[in-house]
């Protein structure tokens, strides 16, 4: 009777933060982004300023998740994440992955769906940040080199899409080709979630028969330099590169003290 009347209210829950997250893109594109832009010149700094505050804004978003008892969670090297320039290439089990990575980074861009640079609900923030939309075709590699320059903290998830409850999805070598061409490290993270949830395919409305526990673990970076020196051409190097980060996303956590 108890687990029904929690579950019960995991989905009320859910449907409650997905209201509060869904209005805040609103108020934050209409509102909160243009208004703090009269405060600051020049379009680099007017991108930061918007990363930041959709930093912020998630962060307390996982907050109210975790506060309403949609989810816990828990973070394993997040020291490693307060860098500049990083290219974070992460698993993605679930809806919330970006949700959980922009709210532990700063100075975060990432990669999004053209679609949702055309939604009401999320065009607002992503193009205040600059966020790289996925339709921009030949410049997107230019593009995320580029951002990472510029020193901002670049999120990709190699896979392309949530990952299937069975199995996994093989990785795209795009994120390996970033990192083959402008000669960065990768910083690898794993995400993991002790039931699924929000999952490819699944309505929000299915929530797991328990609340969810989230571990993420960011994992030491792998050194970029040394599969271009031994390769014969860049896109060797990706390819070998691509293989190596396909064991180190799918592999369980390492230990609960990383």
């Amino acid at each position: 009777m108890l687990e029904a009347i929690n579950r019960a209210w995991r989905i009320v829950a859910t449907g409650f933060c997905f209201s509060v997250f869904g209005l805040g893109g609103i108020v934050l594109g209409i509102v909160v982004c243009p208004v703090a832009m009269l405060f600051v010149r020049g379009a680099a700094r007017q991108q930061q300023l918007s990363q930041t505050i959709i930093h912020h804004c998630f962060r307390g978003f996982v907050g109210l998740m975790n506060w309403v008892g949609v989810i816990s969670y828990e973070v394993h090297g997040a020291e490693r994440l307060q860098r500049r320039g990083l290219l974070i290439l992460a698993n993605h089990p679930s809806l919330i992955d970006v949700v959980f990575l922009i709210s532990f980074v700063r100075h975060a861009d990432c990669i999004v769906k053209a679609a949702l640079a055309r939604n009401p609900f999320t065009r607002g923030p992503i193009r205040a940040a600059g966020f790289i939309t996925n339709g921009d075709g030949a410049g997107l590699l230019e593009d995320c080199v580029r951002s990472l320059k510029d020193g901002n903290n670049l999120i990709i998830f190699p896979e392309g899409t949530r990952t299937p409850v069975q199995g996994a999805n093989r990785l795209q070598r795009g994120a390996a080709h970033v990192a083959v061409r402008g000669r960065i490290d990768i910083t690898p993270v794993h995400i993991h979630s002790s039931l699924p949830m929000l999952t490819k395919g699944t309505p929000w409305w299915k929530v797991p028969v328990r609340k969810p526990h989230f571990t993420i673990e960011v994992r030491p970076d792998i050194a970029v330099e040394e599969f271009c020196d031994s390769a014969a051409s860049d896109s060797l190097a990706a390819r070998h590169v691509t293989e190596h980060l396909s064991v180190q996303l799918f592999k369980g956590p390492a230990s609960a003290s990383t």
